[in-house]
């Protein structure tokens, strides 16, 4: 499948609303999406084919990169488009010289857990109940830089 791994605009906004509120029972808001164009510290990209079929959001604060959401519309899962997502975020982070990437996810969420681990994330800690509808514990996962090396 054909797709391009290009940063957020303006325009891609509504699809993302979209995206969060198919994908995750706490989704963002439209504005709290809109404020990330103008906040200098994230990195938010798509994928797009067009339509845009998934997206992922990256802030970076005092060399430290944190993946704040990764999501792919159900039609265009288990295609490449996550793992290009995560891959994406992870090398733009190693670029710019951030020590590590890290994030949280549900500890049932088998498929996300096994893209991470196939990346070389590993399990740093985990947070009770971190998520709720349903309550659920995060496993954090990071990922090391070593001299702005990044996944390939």
């Amino acid at each position: 499948m054909d797709f391009n791994i290009i940063p957020m605009k303006k325009e891609h906004i509504d699809a993302i609303v979209n995206i969060e509120e198919t994908c995750f029972s706490n989704p963002w808001t439209k504005e709290g999406i809109e404020e990330e164009l103008a906040n200098p510290q994230a990195h938010f990209m798509v994928a797009l084919i067009p339509p845009v079929a998934g997206y992922i959001g990256v802030q970076e604060i005092c060399g430290e990169a944190y993946i704040t959401n990764v999501a792919v519309i159900p039609e265009y899962r288990n295609k490449g488009i996550g793992k290009a997502l995560v891959t994406a975020a992870v090398n733009g982070a190693g670029e710019r010289k951030c020590e590590f990437i890290t994030l949280e996810v549900r500890k049932s969420n088998a498929a996300a857990i096994k893209l991470y681990e196939s990346l070389g994330f590993k399990v740093a800690g985990m947070r009770k109940n971190f998520y709720k509808n349903p309550q659920e514990d995060a496993l954090l996962y990071t990922l090391y830089f070593n001299g702005g090396d990044a996944v390939k």
